[in-house]
């Protein structure tokens, strides 16, 4: 028996909204208020709601849409990223629609829909781990999927990026053969990421029989956030002489108060950044950090993705790696 073609006046009926706000929205939603647009985006995903291909009201004449779902606008790792894939959709005829979700998980499985409904030909996530209600809206897709930023194993999705936890174990190593025992962690959002960096740090610092600490603010990491942590930590590890930071924003705030406390660096105290950004390559001294290659993510994930829409082979699972740098604050 052939199933019946879900219509818009089953998605309007679902929604609770008219046939004509349905079609608006699918056109232009822009002009559609965004908490309408969020519930009828969420009706289309769960589903499964395809626009006529045939239909040019609903699609519109517009460019093929790759979607994009990142944490933060105000971290300098996912321009990067973000440039990385505009190099390759500006050449090969694509849009890019990106969305934030601002670390929330919840906030992200409503823009997982949101995206979705927009007849996005792949989506690219920085986040491997998503709600149950996203996983959903992933699997009934039907569209290539790439995870970045970290090393996953997920069936059927795309994964570009380096290994977290085996980074965090390779600096904090660094950091005790530069003669330090009292290495502190410095986190900021404990997303997977995060965590993984902190696990890696853990083994290290297990493996030389010491003990592990750890200040986890949960905020998005920045400067002045990097500056209030090295305060508190002063007085919660007295006796802290080496500093591994998630990201160079919190190193640098860390590198500051150093300076403002007359605590020389790197001889009273070591410190180590993530991810190589510019603002710690550019201080005196130079900062020593975990380079991680966030252009060239998503460059390839999107290389890969736009060859998953053309059915073409190609691999899926892409180790960029990293490579530490020692600075001159170890």
């Amino acid at each position: 028996m052939k199933m019946q073609r879900i219509t818009l006046h089953d998605i309007a009926t679902l929604a609770g909204v008219t046939k004509m706000t349905v079609s608006r929205y699918l056109r232009t939603p822009e002009k559609v208020k965004a908490e309408t647009a969020e519930h009828i985006a969420k009706v289309i995903a769960e589903v499964g709601y395809q626009p006529d291909a045939d239909n040019s009201a609903m699609i519109g004449n517009t460019l093929p849409r790759i979607g994009v779902l990142i944490p933060s606008f105000h971290n300098q790792i996912f321009a990067d990223l973000l440039a990385g894939v505009e190099s390759v959709t500006r050449v090969q005829g694509y849009q890019t629609l990106v969305v934030n979700y601002d670390y929330d998980r919840q906030r992200e499985e409503e823009k997982i829909a949101t995206v979705l409904a927009f007849n996005i030909k792949a989506l690219l996530l920085t986040e491997s781990v998503h709600t149950v209600r996203a996983e959903k809206y992933l699997k009934a897709a039907g569209i290539p999927i790439a995870e970045v930023m970290g090393l996953t194993q997920t069936p059927g999705r795309i994964s570009v990026g380096f290994n977290n936890h085996r980074a965090g174990l390779d600096m904090t190593n660094m950091l005790l053969a530069s003669g330090k025992k009292h290495i502190i962690y410095f986190g900021s959002m404990s997303d997977t990421r995060d965590e993984q960096r902190y696990a890696g740090y853990c083994e290290a610092m297990t493996a030389a029989g010491l003990p592990a600490g750890r200040i986890a603010p949960n905020k998005i990491s920045s400067v002045s956030i990097g500056t209030g942590m090295m305060t508190l930590a002063r007085q919660i590890y007295p006796n802290m002489d080496g500093i591994l930071c998630t990201n160079d924003d919190l190193a640098v705030g860390v590198l500051q108060e150093c300076r403002a406390a007359g605590i020389l660096v790197p001889d009273q105290m070591a410190i180590a950044g993530f991810h190589g950004l510019e603002i710690g390559q550019v201080t005196t001294p130079q900062l020593a950090s975990v380079v991680t290659p966030r252009f060239e993510m998503g460059k390839v994930a999107t290389e890969i993705l736009i060859k998953k829409i053309h059915q073409q082979p190609t691999i899926e699972q892409v180790d960029l790696h990293y490579r530490l740098s020692m600075g001159a604050t170890i």
